[in-house]
């Protein structure tokens, strides 16, 4: 067995499930779960109409189900996201050379660094010598074990909570950063929904310039924000300061959260055409073409804006509704984007989830399992995560919950 795996931490819902494991919620309240981030708004018919008729081969040119798919899809497809590209960022990529499809920025992220990670020899990978691979914290746990199945140590770059819990690059020594090969961002982020300024982007810019790691840019939430001012990506931080080539650049995103298609498992990774060329040839060696019905259907969700806005118009809704409810209650505000509350409780976050899912029935992420030790401290520790992914009632009612759970417990 790869002895990697024996070094995987467990993932926060295992953790979670080992939380609960000894406790018997309320019976007189049904369950509610805000803990997994998993989008539970309609799925657009347009795009479920699409994927019928392409298993159908009704105007379907791919084939259906009947042929192989290609690794880097059809040309219509990767068309169809060169200009959501366009119309989105105002960028213009080479479909044939800068864009890539993927089954969702899940499996890109950690395959990612499989290709970009070239590992130490067993004789020399020390703790002091091991490539390394940069990661938010609190982050999303694929960044970690992508790190450690690559043959790389990851390094968590501390957060401020006074700052929204923007990462302290220049905490970080060159040490660190003339060991690293690949930096992981998140913006806008999980768990806070913080969107990453160019200020931002333009130190990183200069620091993958000095040292010479690749930066992948997770932004599958870049879709659900509250602002006037959509959430400023990486590939759109990097034109504006001058650098259209986009080296050592890529940004993943994907339909799960944009057009509620979790299930579909559909996105594209973007940016430097040395990179992708070389992930492709990653891909096709470990198999994981897109089907040619999700292709068919992925173009008409990239295809279509009129579903995004009333999916953005659903959450902006929820969120007005919800977020004062805990007003005087938890240190929670409204986010720049996506669908959590990360909000900051009284006492230790994992007695919070424990007590609350045994009093009234309702299920929150403690913050501490989305983050690491720095230095003897958990940024994660003291919040929970509520991800506000069903109706508009339901979560109200959670949020009810909650805040009575909350004053009783005072």
């Amino acid at each position: 067995m790869n002895p990697n795996l024996s070094i995987l931490q467990a993932y926060p819902f295992e953790r979670l499930r080992q939380l609960f494991s000894t406790v018997t919620p309320n019976p007189a309240y049904r369950p509610i779960s805000l803990g997994i981030g998993e989008p539970r708004h309609a799925t657009p018919e347009l795009i479920k109409t699409a994927y019928c008729n392409a298993i159908q081969g009704i105007g379907d040119s791919s084939g259906g189900l009947a042929s192989y798919p290609a690794t880097a899809g059809t040309p219509a497809l990767r068309q169809s996201m060169q200009r959501w590209l366009h119309k989105r960022y105002g960028l213009e990529l080479d479909e044939k050379t800068q864009i890539l499809p993927v089954n969702g920025s899940r499996e890109a992220l950690f395959a990612l660094a499989q290709t970009v990670v070239h590992p130490a020899k067993p004789s020399t990978k020390t703790p002091t010598e091991a490539p390394l691979v940069v990661c938010p914290n609190p982050f999303y746990q694929i960044y970690e074990g992508a790190a450690l199945l690559a043959g790389a140590l990851p390094y968590f770059v501390p957060s401020d909570p006074s700052r929204n819990f923007a990462q302290d690059w220049d905490s970080v020594p060159d040490s660190v950063w003339s060991r690293t090969q690949l930096l992981y961002v998140c913006s806008p982020g999980n768990p806070t929904g913080a969107v990453m300024p160019l200020s931002e982007w333009q130190k990183l810019f200069e620091l993958s310039d000095r040292f010479g790691f690749v930066i992948a840019s997770d932004e599958c939430y870049s879709e659900i924000y509250f602002r006037d001012e959509p959430p400023l990506g990486g590939l759109q931080a990097a034109a504006a300061l001058g650098r259209t080539d986009f080296k050592n650049l890529l940004i993943l995103t994907s339909l799960s959260k944009r057009s509620n298609v979790p299930g579909m498992r559909s996105g594209f990774v973007a940016g430097d055409a040395k990179i992708v060329q070389q992930f492709l040839l990653y891909r096709t060696y470990h198999g994981s073409a897109m089907s040619p019905v999700v292709q068919t259907a992925s173009i008409a969700a990239w295809d279509d804006e009129i579903h995004v806005e009333d999916n953005r118009a659903q959450y902006r809704a929820k969120f007005a509704q919800v977020t004062p409810m805990f007003s005087g209650v938890l240190d929670v505000a409204l986010p720049d984007a996506g669908f959590y509350l990360w909000a900051g409780v009284q006492g230790s976050d994992t007695d919070f989830a424990r007590d609350l899912y045994a009093a009234y029935n309702v299920t929150v992420l403690p913050g501490s399992f989305l983050a690491r030790d720095f230095n003897g401290f958990n940024p994660g520790a003291g919040r929970i995560r509520m991800a506000l992914v069903a109706e508009t009632a339901e979560c109200v009612e959670a949020a009810q919950r909650i805040v009575e759970f909350v004053q009783l417990r005072k």
